[in-house]
């Protein structure tokens, strides 16, 4: 089992986020933790946890002694001696005293939102940090953590020169996960008030596949649409997500995934105040639950394990979804059965997925 705790709190609202998140207020921080630890004591069924993500918002923007409390919440957990304990965590906001504190509290990872190393592209994006902050920063985390990821935002705007300069600086930084993310301007983000435009498709896709092949050849495994690691240090807790299995979600607008109900908390933070946690929760039945376990297994590069699917479901994919012709086409691969899609095509995996289940 795996369990995502959701932290709202930040110090600066960035352009392009849609994530449930608010300003940091000290006269809120408490409370919040104070309910989400009863709704942890009152949903969680004591199942051994083998991956813990403390996501948001931005966790590090809570004080020590917030932190502390936090950190104490999860020891509510059952947990197995080799677990992946992950928080995010921005430049700002990172502090040797903090790293101290997480560390000493059994965090073993941390994923920090750098998202470009360029100083113009990092004042569009909202973030507060400099390129030189970005390098003092991941060296001081390096002294408590080997465990560590960047995310990266890319195509931003039309130049090359920006993208190749910021997988250059990643590859200095000598750490061993990033996330890349393409630029979405989602509604009800800044960007998108503003009236930003996103770039060129093929530029898009030039910029993916500079990035694809420049960490391929420094020894990163592509594993997932989005992420490169060296290996060993593909992310634990994300690859429950990608293999559609259960997970809890505690906090502000989290998602769980228990017992094939989609549960979803509540983004009023109010309403999340005074205990009242849920916003909806879903049956899903085999015929979702199978869509799902497509729809996600084929961001993985490795793909869908055939014989684990049928195990699930009691069925062979083929026989379920429309394959053959994409298969035949070159599109999707069964090889050492497992189902994946053709490398130089996961860049349109949305596309192959329409015809999948179409």
């Amino acid at each position: 089992m795996s369990v995502y705790i959701h932290i709202p709190f930040c110090n600066s609202i960035c352009t392009y986020c849609d994530f449930c998140k608010i300003y940091y207020n000290k006269k809120y921080v408490m409370r919040y933790l104070d309910s989400l630890k009863k709704e942890i004591e009152e949903r969680y069924n004591d199942e051994e946890v083998s991956t813990i993500y403390i996501g948001g918002g931005t966790p590090t923007c809570l004080d020590d002694e917030e932190l502390k409390e936090l950190l104490k919440i999860t020891k509510l957990f059952n947990v197995k001696d080799k677990i992946e304990f992950t928080i995010e965590g921005n430049i700002e906001s990172i502090t040797e005293n903090k790293l101290k504190i997480i560390k000493e509290y059994g965090v073993n990872r941390i994923s920090i939102g750098v998202q470009s190393f360029n100083d113009d592209v990092i004042k569009l994006l909202g973030r507060k940090h400099n390129k030189d902050e970005v390098f003092s920063k991941i060296e001081l985390v390096k002294k408590y953590f080997d465990n560590i990821n960047i995310d990266l935002i890319y195509a931003v705007n039309d130049n090359m020169d920006i993208v190749k300069k910021d997988i250059d600086n990643f590859l200095k930084l000598d750490i061993p996960h990033i996330s890349t993310y393409s630029l979405i301007i989602e509604d009800n983000t800044i960007l998108k008030i503003k009236g930003y435009k996103n770039i060129n498709e093929d530029l898009d896709y030039e910029m993916y596949s500079y990035i694809e092949k420049t960490l391929e050849e420094n020894n990163y495994i592509h594993y997932e649409i989005s992420n490169y690691a060296k290996k060993g240090y593909e992310s634990r807790h994300n690859l429950v997500y990608w293999n559609n299995d259960f997970y809890y979600g505690f906090g502000l607008s989290s998602t769980s995934f228990i017992n094939n109900k989609r549960r979803i908390n509540t983004k009023n933070l109010t309403k999340y105040l005074d205990d009242n946690y849920l916003d909806k929760e879903v049956y899903e039945d085999k015929k979702v639950r199978m869509e799902n376990e497509v729809m996600l297994g084929l961001r993985k590069l490795s793909g869908i394990d055939l014989n684990n699917f049928r195990y699930k479901y009691n069925y062979d994919l083929e026989n379920v979804f429309n394959i053959d012709e994409l298969i035949r086409d070159g599109y999707l691969i069964i090889e050492d059965n497992y189902l994946r899609i053709n490398k130089k095509y996961i860049y349109i995996s949305n596309e192959i997925l329409l015809r999948i289940f179409d």
